[in-house]
């Protein structure tokens, strides 16, 4: 292999920026990291350039570890997006710049460097300056004066970004023919798609510092293994189904399974997974081949050059839950999108607001994920309550457990942790467990970068350690549930939320975990008094409908109150009078430093409220600004590295 890279991770104060990444890389190969900004692929290569440091694991380039050797001693060439030409010099002399610091011979500079103008499309330009050239004609400067030495391995960080859509055209081909013509094997880090499919003879998908799949462009998009790569890669209808030994139910709807599956002896939940270009449009309710959704209204028509691109709304179906396209709050209708040719399009006129058949030509089904839990235990009888209602939840939920025990007494651990395991039974997709002598916040910050988990669950004393709370809310983009004393399993949630994105995503999870234990759920909305107070509880209510309605899609009945007060005294009183048994808060929007304190009604809160669990959500937009305040650290630091 030219590349491995052996359980690679980076963090910047104490943030993983690259999670335990590895990668091998063939020779010759055209390799291809694609992901959201964000999401550690720049940092992978930096590390494999030797610009930014590694914190653990091995980078070995042709057999070689040059995992603490400096960038000027691994033979590796780099292009940046920003060019980084050299201003004062010639295009000759940039080019001739690797060569020249090697002490190589004046005539072999020059032939290697009129050999690389004329390789890039440059020959006769080089005694211009870069000023002298267009964007994209000082990129192959780059490309040229990166390959001037020979380098074993060519690592290219999104060099087209800043060029115009034609010449990105052209600039891909002509690197990909040279890649070809001189065999050096190559690393393209891009978070353009189409960028990736037209080069890559492999990809992988980076996402949160992790690498989640790598393979072959083709088998990545109609393939995918996880929810996040089917619909980052392209446009994704994803729908929940079963999967039988007769093929893919979605609701009352039969599929004939197209793709290789496992051969199911019990029903299995999927993930049904069809791209726009397998929907069929049909003017009669039965298609050539496939299963028929039933029939949609067209929202909306884009003219795409060849094809045209057509969102479609369908009604409820019965049972049948959309992931992808999502719903918009408070709807019950599916959306789909669907791409067809101009041929097809001229076959069947349709416009915005048609009635047509909707059918599937083609799916492929997803493991569907479920639910994934730590439940946090230590030798105190405060993990009592925790280990009860997680296993409780666990089962319910068919969710993959892990039981993390910290302490110092190793042995006693052990034999607790096995105690565990016996009373949450079998059953269970997975049940794991771990032993730490770490403080529980450190603990579960270490188990959480190896791999991501959707709630947390945590007992406590009835004056809970808030800072401990907030640290382990900090250490990943999981939900914390705050156990005090043993209790039944939770029949009735009462749902605190207020209007606004962040809200939604309260009122999302907290249903999925309604629909798991069966429970009804109360949308409450505290508007405090004041001089805009009826247009506030207008606002309100109709957020709370909203939220009822997706809620009610999920199989779940919920009802709407309104209070008038302080938030903390109406929650406490909407908790005593209500008879609920599960509080369900959304954290805080994240500081500028990424610290998701909890401060204000919700930390007041928990120190009253610990009568009964409490459970936080953290919503993504409370993550996306701790990544981008970790980002902007991280660029920071590459920048002085440099």
């Amino acid at each position: 292999m030219s590349i491995v890279l052996e359980h690679l991770s980076k963090r910047y104060e104490g943030h993983p920026v690259v999670n335990n990444t590895s990668l091998e890389i063939a020779n010759g190969e055209f390799f291809v990291l694609l992901g959201p900004s964000g999401s550690g692929k720049s940092t992978v290569l930096r590390m494999i350039a030797g610009l930014t440091g590694i914190d653990q694991g091995r980078v070995l380039l042709n057999g070689r570890d040059v995992t603490h050797l400096p960038p000027q001693q691994r033979n590796v060439g780099f292009v940046f997006q920003q060019y980084a030409l050299f201003r004062h010099m010639t295009v000759a002399d940039n080019i001739e710049f690797a060569l020249r610091i090697r002490k190589v011979a004046a005539a072999e500079r020059r032939r290697k460097r009129d050999e690389l103008l004329d390789l890039v499309g440059l020959a006769g330009l080089g005694s211009r300056m870069p000023h002298q050239l267009s964007g994209g004609q000082q990129q192959r400067v780059a490309l040229a004066r990166a390959l001037a030495h020979q380098p074993a391995v060519l690592l290219l960080d999104e060099p087209f970004g800043a060029l115009d859509a034609k010449i990105r055209t052209e600039l891909r081909r002509t690197l990909r023919q040279i890649q070809q013509e001189l065999g050096t094997t190559t690393i393209f880090v891009t978070h353009d798609q189409e960028e990736a499919f037209e080069l890559a003879d492999r990809l992988g998908v980076m996402n949160v510092g992790r690498l989640l799949e790598v393979g072959p462009p083709t088998e990545l998009y109609q393939r995918p293994q996880t929810e996040f790569v089917a619909t980052f890669l392209g446009t994704a209808n994803l729908l929940l189904g079963e999967c039988t030994a007769e093929g893919v139910r979605v609701g009352p709807l039969q599929f004939p399974l197209e793709t290789e599956a496992q051969q199911v002896s019990t029903p299995q939940r999927v993930q049904v997974l069809f791209r726009p270009e397998d929907v069929a449009l049909l003017p009669t309710s039965q298609p050539p081949t496939g299963a028929t959704l039933g029939q949609a209204e067209i929202e909306q028509i884009t003219f795409v050059g060849s094809f045209e691109r057509l969102r479609l709304r369908l009604p409820p179906l019965p049972g049948v839950r959309p992931l992808a396209p999502a719903a918009p709050f408070g709807s019950d209708t599916i959306l789909v999108e669907a791409a067809r040719t101009q041929d097809q399009a001229r076959t069947l006129p349709l416009a915005a607001g048609d009635q047509v058949w909707v059918g599937v030509r083609r799916i492929h089904a997803l493991t569907h994920p479920g639910l994934n839990m730590l439940i946090v235990t230590d030798e105190a009888t405060t993990a009592s309550p925790a280990l009860s209602m997680g296993g409780q939840l666990a089962r319910m939920a068919h969710a993959r457990t892990t039981l993390l025990g910290y302490g110092k007494n190793t042995a006693s651990l052990q034999q607790q942790l096995q105690t565990a395991r016996e009373q949450l039974g079998s059953g269970l997709p997975a049940l794991d467990t771990i032993t730490a002598t770490e403080p529980p916040a450190i603990a579960v910050t270490r188990v959480t970068e190896r791999e991501p988990y959707d709630l947390v669950i945590l007992g406590v004393t009835n004056q809970p350690d808030v800072e401990l709370a907030e640290q382990i809310l900090q250490s990943g983009e999981h939900h914390l549930l705050l156990v005090p004393r043993p209790q039944p399993t939770p029949t009735r949630l009462l749902i605190c939320v207020a209007s606004g994105e962040p809200g939604k995503e309260d009122v999302l999870f907290a249903g999925r975990l309604a629909r798991h234990l069966g429970a009804e759920a109360t949308l409450l909305s505290v508007v405090p008094p004041g001089d805009n107070h009826a247009q506030d509880c207008e606002r309100a209510e109709r957020f709370l409908t909203a939220g009822a309605r997706t809620l009610a899609t999920l199989g779940i009945t919920a009802q709407t109150t309104i209070r008038a007060g302080q938030v903390r005294d109406e929650i406490l009183a909407e908790m005593r009078e209500g008879g609920y048994d599960l509080l369900v808060l959304g954290s805080p929007l994240s500081s500028r430093d990424g610290r998701a304190a909890l401060v204000g009604v919700v930390g007041q809160l928990l120190s009253q409220a610990t009568e009964h669990p409490v459970l936080i959500v953290r919503s993504r937009y409370a993550s996306a600004a701790a990544r981008v305040s970790t980002s902007n650290r991280a660029t920071k630091l590459e920048e002085i590295l440099r």
